[in-house]
C-alpha cells in the first residue's frame, strides 16, 4: 500500500472518530455533575413491550451505573397486566388514571409484576454482568401503603387496592448501592395498619423512593415527548419548568399525566433536584437527557432555580 493510500483510509477512520470524541466531551460536565449520585428511573409505557427499546433501556441503566452513577428502576407493568387480566376474563377498569384493583386483580399484579415483568428486566440487565437485584416494595418493608381514595368531580371513588405511600425504608435499597448493584424494585406495597399487599401507581412509587435516597433526579419514561403546552391544540413540549408552574397546571392535564406529573412535583419538593418526564419510545432517551447540552423532554426544577443558575453565572 502507497503512503497516500494509507493517508486516505486513515481519513475516513478519523472523519467517524472525530464526532464520538466529541460527543464524549460534551458529556464530561454531566459525568462529573452526575458522579456517585443516585438517579431513580420509573421504566414503563411501549419501552416495556417493545424489544430494542427494553434492550437500550437496559444498556442504558448499565452505563450509567458504569459512568459512577447510582441507578435505580422502578416498573410498572401495565401493558401486562392487562394482557393477564384480559387471558383470565377479568376486566381493566381505570378511575383518575389508576388502575381499579379488585383482591383477584391483585393477585394477577402481584404476579405479573414480581414474577414476569421484574425477572424480564432483571435479566436484561444482567446480561451485562452480575449488577441487578429484584425486589418489590414488600421487601424489607422498603414501601409501605394506605388505601387509595380517588376523588372525580367532587365524590369519594373506592378503587380497591390501590395504595397511597405511607412511609419508605430505604435501607435495603441503600446497601445494594453500596454494593455496586442495580436495585430494580416492583411498585406494590405491604398495607400500613392490616395485611393487604397494595398496587401502588409505579410514578407515585418511583417518586417516593427519589425523595427518600435524596436522589439527584428522577426520570419518568412514557409513550409522550413530554409535557405539551397546549394539548390537542398544539404538540410543542414544555422544556422546563418550575414546581410552582406545575402545580398551576396540574388540573388541567389528561388523566394520564397527573401521576407522572405529580410524582414529578412531590420528588422536587421533597429534595430531589431535577424530575424529567421522557419519551421512552426513544432509544437511549435517558442517555440523551442526562448526557447531552439539548436534552429531550420536560424538566421540573425547584421554584427559584432559574434565578440561582443566573446569579451564579
Amino acid at each position: 500500500m502507497s503512503a497516500a493510500d494509507a493517508r486516505a483510509g486513515a481519513a475516513p477512520r478519523k472523519n467517524t472518530a472525530l464526532p464520538k470524541a466529541q460527543t464524549l466531551i460534551e458529556a464530561l460536565p454531566w459525568l462529573t455533575r452526575h458522579h456517585g449520585k443516585t438517579v431513580v428511573i420509573k421504566f414503563g409505557g411501549n419501552a416495556m413491550v417493545d424489544e430494542q427499546l427494553k434492550a437500550a433501556f437496559a444498556q442504558d441503566v448499565v452505563f450509567l451505573r458504569h459512568a459512577g452513577l447510582r441507578p435505580v428502576v422502578v416498573h410498572g407493568g401495565g401493558p401486562q397486566i392487562s394482557s393477564q387480566l384480559e387471558r383470565l376474563g377479568l376486566e381493566s377498569e381505570f378511575k383518575a388514571g389508576l388502575r381499579v384493583t379488585t383482591p383477584e386483580t391483585m393477585d394477577v399484579v402481584r404476579m405479573v409484576l414480581a414474577g414476569q415483568v421484574q425477572r424480564e428486566l432483571v435479566n436484561l440487565l444482567n446480561q451485562h454482568g452480575p449488577l441487578a437485584v429484584g425486589m418489590t416494595g414488600e421487601d424489607a418493608h422498603i414501601m409501605t401503603a394506605t388505601k387509595h381514595f380517588a376523588e372525580i368531580a367532587g365524590e369519594r371513588v373506592d378503587l380497591g387496592r390501590v395504595g397511597d405511600i405511607a412511609s419508605i425504608d430505604t435501607g435495603a435499597i441503600e446497601a445494594l448501592l453500596d454494593d455496586g448493584r442495580i436495585p430494580v424494585v416492583s411498585s406494590i406495597a405491604r398495607s400500613a395498619d392490616d395485611d393487604h399487599i397494595y398496587n401502588v401507581n409505579a410514578d407515585t412509587a418511583a417518586a417516593a423512593l427519589a425523595a427518600g435516597l435524596g436522589a439527584e433526579t428522577l426520570m419518568v419514561l412514557t409513550d409522550v415527548e413530554g409535557l405539551y403546552a397546549d394539548w390537542p391544540h398544539s404538540d410543542e413540549v414544555i422544556s422546563r419548568l418550575t414546581t410552582s408552574e406545575l402545580e398551576r397546571l396540574l388540573p388541567s392535564l389528561a388523566s394520564g399525566m397527573v401521576p407522572k406529573m405529580r410524582g414529578c412535583l412531590h420528588a422536587v419538593r421533597n429534595g430531589v433536584r431535577t424530575a424529567r418526564v421522557l419519551d421512552g419510545r426513544v432509544q437511549h432517551s435517558i442517555l440523551l437527557e442526562i448526557f447531552t447540552d439539548e436534552g429531550i423532554g420536560t424538566m421540573v426544577v425547584p421554584d427559584g432555580a432559574e434565578e440561582k443558575e443566573t446569579s451564579a453565572s
